[in-house]
């Protein structure tokens, strides 16, 4: 895990290396175990090193192979990778380093931009080829990895993280008003290449970009996940269904377990992470540092689920680590959570990951988690009711958007209104892409490839590479993700929802653990804002910047501020605390 960066040009000249050094100390958290440049042939790369695997000096990055030609910066962890080295060990290749960066090289020159196919694992990588001078970037199939760029006069720069394509300078900053329309009706989520800077891009997942000298380039997706199903799918019963995702989440969690470092939990205490931490006790893993976050209740809502995750702690003799947050570390600590995040994102887990991350990387520098188990196996509360959906997109929108353009029309200033409904036109086009007939489908493989990745992932990917932490996901092994699309819709929908991880969590973990109340990270000081919360807020909004900027109507904003707990969305979350952390966003990275 680590952070990369870079220039290249296009035009014959060289390429900044001083940016590309800001850029790299831009994401020193990113990648506190060491630094490297490396500046040639009309190109710069820069790396922040976090030390997992290999921990020697011969895994160094930048990375470039003589013998081959290429040079790369990697973001990652390719899990399979030592099964990868000694097929092409067979092919003759010899190896310097011990690691899975120089296996992408060997890969990259064995196979070409077909390479990804074999990689399990999340990546996101750049190679420079010496003698054709093409360049290749490369993000995993759900983009659990950040690939950002920003185009220029005869180049492109590129980096894990926004902010530090910022801190390079020389980048239209300018708010997009169509990713602006995502925001505010998307719940947060800004579906690549957009982002809420009209300047800076990113890279779609499961897509591999070849870019010639000249600047032209082509994308290459190289992954679709598919809910068609056979006829023999429809046949295979519950009990069968269960015993197969039983195999393969065995199998992602074991893979997730390759370092040279000791590898912990994130436990909530809910079925997904109390699944995880129940695999690795059943695979023979003694001690097990397992971690859990609670805030201060607020508004008669409780603030933690320590109850829950101590059950689990107790049964499997985990290494378990409490963490609690009173409401003032909490303010003091959301600033630096905000100037953490590489976009606007509202979901208040993401103070609750930023605190708890800086607490676990005190002990240990590699974690899993189980982000991706609802929308991989259909966990969400919109799932049921997509299933006798007349018009999908009618029923989803109202689950899932904040608002509708109308009101949007009423609340966002015209200078930054879309002219069309960005974001229902985006729904609209993505359920008519085939390969998912079913309403419950269309919702699933939407929410798996484009809300996940902008929004639970990259939140956890953002809050734990802020204190040097790497995360890894095992619901998202692929293989995993392409069994649980070929399972019938009714089977994931049962009991409440994620039905079939749910008769595999029933060979594993208490039941009290299985039929709880589906819970979240609780921070309800954020979503009934008032007290200090509250004084922040307005000073966000009533600073110089936020009323210069006028991104939304004075009315709007006074009817938000006059009585917050009334102004709530159908996902539960505060529209006051959603138009300030943007504004937050904004004035925290001087826009």
């Amino acid at each position: 895990m680590c952070g990369i960066c870079g220039e290249v040009r296009f035009d014959g000249s060289a390429a900044s290396v001083p940016a590309v050094v800001k850029m790299a100390d831009a994401m020193a958290p990113r990648g506190p175990d060491g630094q490297g440049i490396l500046a040639r042939d009309g190109f710069a790369f820069g790396h922040r090193r976090l030390t997992i695997i290999d921990l020697s000096v011969r895994s160094s990055q930048p990375m470039t192979d003589p013998e081959l030609g290429l040079s790369i910066v990697f973001n990652g962890c390719i899990y399979n990778y030592p099964e990868l080295r000694a097929e092409l060990e067979g092919k003759g290749y010899r190896f310097f380093s011990s690691g899975d960066t120089e296996v992408i090289l060997k890969a990259y020159h064995a196979w070409g931009i077909d390479c990804v196919k074999r990689f399990h694992g999340m990546f996101a990588f750049v190679i420079h080829e010496r003698e054709t001078q093409r360049v290749v970037m490369g993000r995993d199939r759900f983009g659990i990895k950040p690939f950002y760029y920003a185009n220029g006069p005869k180049r492109v720069r590129f980096a894990s993280s926004l902010q530090a394509l910022l801190a390079a300078g020389e980048v239209d900053t300018s708010i997009d008003p169509v990713a602006l329309n995502h925001y505010m009706s998307f719940h947060a989520v800004v579906p690549p290449p957009r982002t809420i800077l009209s300047g800076i891009r990113k890279l779609p997942p499961a897509t591999v970009r070849v870019m010639e000298p000249n600047g032209e380039f082509k994308d290459n997706v190289y992954w679709r996940v598919s809910y068609e199903r056979t006829a023999e799918d429809l046949k295979v019963s519950g009990e069968e269904w269960r015993d197969r995702v039983m195999a393969a989440l065995k199998l992602a969690v074991d893979r997730r377990m390759v370092a040279d470092v000791p590898v912990g939990v994130l436990l909530s205490g809910g079925v997904d992470s109390s699944v995880i931490v129940a695999l690795l006790a059943q695979a023979g893993q003694k001690d097990l540092k397992t971690f859990s976050i609670g805030f201060e209740d607020a508004h008669g809502e409780v603030g933690n689920e320590f109850e829950f995750s101590d059950i689990i702690a107790k049964r499997f003799d985990t290494d378990h680590h409490r963490i609690y947050v009173p409401s003032s570390e909490m303010i003091e600590n959301l600033p630096l959570a905000v100037g953490a995040m590489p976009e606007p994102m509202v979901s208040y887990d993401n103070i609750g990951f930023f605190l708890l991350s800086r607490e676990v990387a005190k002990q240990i520098k590699v974690v899993q988690s189980g982000q991706g188990a609802d929308e991989i196996f259909g966990g969400y509360h919109w799932y049921p009711p997509m299933a006798s959906a007349n018009d999908p997109l009618a029923a989803y929108s109202k689950a899932f958007f904040d608002r509708d353009y109308r009101r949007m029309t009423e609340e966002v200033a015209s200078p930054y209104l879309a002219d069309h409904d960005a974001a229902l036109d985006y729904v609209r086009e993505q359920f008519a892409i085939p390969g998912a007939d079913d309403p419950v489908d269309k919702a699933l493989r939407i929410d798996s490839t484009v809300m996940l990745v902008d929004d639970p992932v990259k939140r956890v990917d953002a809050m734990t590479m802020a204190w040097g932490l790497e995360a890894r996901v095992p619901f998202l092994d692929h293989e995993l993700c392409e069994l649980a699309a070929k399972i019938p819709a009714e089977h994931k929908l049962k009991d409440g929802g994620k039905g079939v991880l749910k008769d595999v969590a029933r060979q594993l973990v208490p039941n009290e653990i299985i039929d709880r109340k589906k819970g979240y990270f609780p921070v309800p000081a954020l979503k009934y804002i008032s007290g200090p919360v509250k004084e922040m807020v307005e000073d966000v909004l009533g600073a110089s910047a936020a009323k210069t900027r006028g991104l939304f109507n004075p009315a709007y904003l006074d009817k938000l501020l006059a009585d917050p707990p009334a102004h709530i969305t159908p996902l539960r979350g505060s529209e006051l605390w959603q138009v300030a952390l943007l504004e937050m966003w904004l004035q925290s990275h001087r826009i």
